[in-house]
C-alpha cells in the first residue's frame, strides 16, 4: 500500500515513509492510493479477539511494509492492562438504543490515548525501516488533549524529540496542568497569546518553511507531526469503531451485517473520518453525525457546501472542538472529489478563509453525513440530563455529541443503534462539568475533589496525582515566537 498527497503529488510512500513525514511536500495529506476492505468473514472473526490483535489486524490492511509481528507487538505494549486496563475501548449502553463508546481510559484520559500510545512505536518502526539517522522533531498543535497524549506517548523515545503548543487561555485548567508537568528528556511545551488555529497555523508554517528545515538538518534535525495530519496518528483511530462494532455484535444488541449511526464530536476532523475509513471498509455504518460546539464551521459546510472560517471564534466548554479549520476534512474532499478539486479548494480557503464545493460533492458528502451544533446551554443541559437521568457523568464533548444524537434522532427519524464517541473524561472538565450539573461554580482549589463529592465518581488515578506534580513549562510567548522556540529547542542536546 503506497500513499499520495491529497493535493495531486504522486509521491509513492511506504507507509513508513508517509509516517516519518507527517505533512507531503505540497502541503497535502497523506492519503493511501485505495481504501482496504473488511469482509463480513473478518469482522465476525475479529468478535473473537482482543483489542491489540483487532488493533493489529486492520492496521496490517494499510500499514503493509510492517510484519504482522511487528505490529502486534506494538498493540499489546500500547494497549497493555497497565495503560487502559481490561478493555482499552469498552461499548456502554444508555437509553433509546444509544451506546457510548468510551475512548478515555488510557493514561491521559482522552480519546487521543488510542492513537498516541502506538503511534510512536510506529514511528520509531518506520525510522527504522527508512534507515533515518537524524533526529525527529515532532510538533505539535494542540487545542488539550492531544498535546498531553502526545508529550506522554513520545516521551524519551530515542531518536525523537517532542515541541507542543497550546492557547494559553483556551484549554482547561487540567488539561494546563497535564501538559505543564509533563516528565521526560526530549520534551518542550509553551503556551502561546492566541487560540487553536493560531497554533495550528504557526505549526503549518514551520513545516513549510524551507529555510527553517535546512538550518534544522545542519542540526541533524528533521520535523514531524503527531497530530492527526499525520497518517500514523489518524489509522489507528479506525480500529476503534470496527472494535466497538464488534463488541455490539458479540453482545447482541446487533444483529451481522446490521448498519449502526455513529456520532463524533468534531473540531479537526480526524475522528469522524476515522468512522467514514471504516465505512469505506465496509463496516455497516449508516449514517455519520458530525457534533460541532459553538464554533460550527463543520455544521454549516454539511448544511451548504460552504465552508467559511471568517466568523466569530467562540471559547466553550469543550475546548477539543474549538477550531474553525478543520484539517482532516482535506482528506474527507480527496476522497469523495479527487486531488485536482480539493487542491483548489484549499487554495481558496488559504487565499479567502472560505470555498465551496461542487453540487456533485456536496451530494456524495450529504449521502454520507448529517451536522448538528449545540450552544453552551444545550450543552450544560444534555450533561445534566445525562447524569440525572441515565446516570452517566460525562465530559462536555461528549455532551455536545448527545445533544447532536438527539437532534439527529428528533430531525431524521433514524431507528438505527446510535453509537456515539466518548472522547474524555468528565475530570478534565471538572470545574463545568460540576457547574452544569448543580448550576453553581466550584473554586479552582477544589477540583476535582468537589466534583467527586457530589457525584461519587472516582477521579481517575492520572488526574487525581496531578496536585502534587511540579510545573516544568509555564512559559507563553507570542506566536510570533513559535520559529525562535522551535530552533531553540532543537539545538538542545
Amino acid at each position: 500500500m503506497n500513499y499520495n498527497s491529497t493535493r495531486g503529488l504522486k509521491i509513492g510512500a511506504t507507509a513508513a515513509q508517509a509516517i516519518k513525514t507527517g505533512l507531503c511536500p505540497d502541503g497535502g495529506l497523506f492519503m493511501p492510493e485505495a481504501i482496504p476492505a473488511i469482509t463480513d468473514e473478518e469482522i465476525r472473526a475479529l468478535c473473537g479477539m482482543d483489542y491489540a490483535k483487532r488493533a493489529a489486524f486492520i492496521l496490517g490492511k494499510y500499514l503493509t511494509d510492517y510484519t504482522a509481528e511487528e505490529l502486534l507487538s506494538y498493540a499489546e505494549a500500547a494497549y497493555a492492562k497497565e495503560k487502559f486496563g481490561e478493555r482499552p475501548a469498552p461499548v456502554t449502553p444508555l437509553s433509546d438504543r444509544k451506546y457510548l463508546l468510551e475512548l478515555y481510559h488510557g493514561p491521559t484520559c482522552a480519546f487521543k490515548d488510542m492513537a498516541l500510545q502506538i503511534m510512536p512505536r510506529l514511528f520509531s518502526g518506520a525510522l527504522r525501516k527508512t534507515g533515518e539517522t537524524k533526529t525527529a522533531l515532532i510538533l505539535v498543535a494542540t487545542s488539550g488533549d492531544t498535546g498531553k497524549a502526545a508529550l506522554e506517548g513520545y516521551r524519551d523515545i530515542p531518536g525523537t524529540k517532542i515541541q507542543v503548543f497550546y492557547p494559553a487561555d483556551g484549554v482547561s485548567r487540567t488539561q494546563k496542568k497535564q501538559m505543564q508537568t509533563q516528565e521526560g528528556k526530549n520534551v518542550s511545551v509553551y503556551g502561546i497569546e492566541g487560540n487553536f488555529d493560531d497554533a495550528q497555523s504557526g505549526v503549518k508554517r514551520i513545516f513549510s518553511d524551507e529555510k527553517m528545515k535546512a538550518a534544522l538538518a545542519e542540526k541533524g534535525v528533521f520535523l514531524s507531526s503527531a497530530n492527526s495530519i499525520n497518517w500514523g496518528r489518524l489509522v489507528p483511530q479506525i480500529v476503534y469503531y470496527i472494535s466497538a462494532y464488534c463488541d455490539l455484535l458479540a453482545d447482541g444488541a446487533i444483529a451481522a451485517g446490521e448498519e449502526i449511526d455513529v456520532c463524533v464530536p468534531t473540531g479537526n476532523f480526524g475522528n469522524i473520518f476515522a468512522a467514514f475509513l471504516a465505512k469505506k471498509m465496509g463496516l455497516p455504518i449508516g449514517r455519520l453525525v458530525c457534533a460541532s460546539n459553538e464554533n460550527n464551521v463543520l455544521t454549516e459546510f454539511l448544511s451548504t457546501g460552504t465552508y467559511d472560517r471568517n466568523r466569530p471564534f467562540h471559547t466553550t466548554m469543550s475546548p477539543s472542538m474549538d477550531i474553525l479549520i478543520s484539517s482532516n476534512l482535506e482528506r474527507l474532499l480527496y476522497t469523495v472529489a479527487g486531488a485536482e478539486e480539493t487542491a483548489g479548494y484549499m487554495r481558496s480557503l488559504a487565499e479567502s478563509g472560505k470555498y465551496t464545493v461542487s453540487e456533485e460533492t456536496f451530494s456524495e458528502i450529504r449521502r454520507h453525513f448529517s451536522g448538528y451544533c449545540a450552544t453552551e446551554e444545550q450543552t450544560a443541559e444534555i450533561l445534566r440530563q445525562t447524569y440525572l437521568q441515565d446516570e452517566r457523568l460525562v465530559d462536555p464533548h461528549t455532551a455536545v455529541a448527545l445533544a447532536a444524537a438527539k437532534a439527529y434522532r428528533e430531525n431524521e427519524k433514524s431507528p438505527r443503534a446510535l453509537l456515539v464517541a466518548s472522547t474524555a473524561s468528565p475530570y478534565k472538565f471538572a470545574g463545568d462539568v460540576y457547574r452544569s450539573i448543580t448550576g453553581v461554580a466550584a473554586e479552582e482549589s477544589s477540583l476535582p475533589g468537589v466534583l467527586k463529592e457530589a457525584t461519587g465518581e472516582p477521579i481517575p488515578v492520572p488526574i487525581a496525582s496531578l496536585e502534587d506534580r511540579a510545573v516544568r513549562f509555564s512559559e507563553v510567548i507570542g506566536k510570533e515566537k513559535m520559529d525562535q522556540a522551535v530552533r531553540d529547542f532543537a539545538a538542545e542536546n
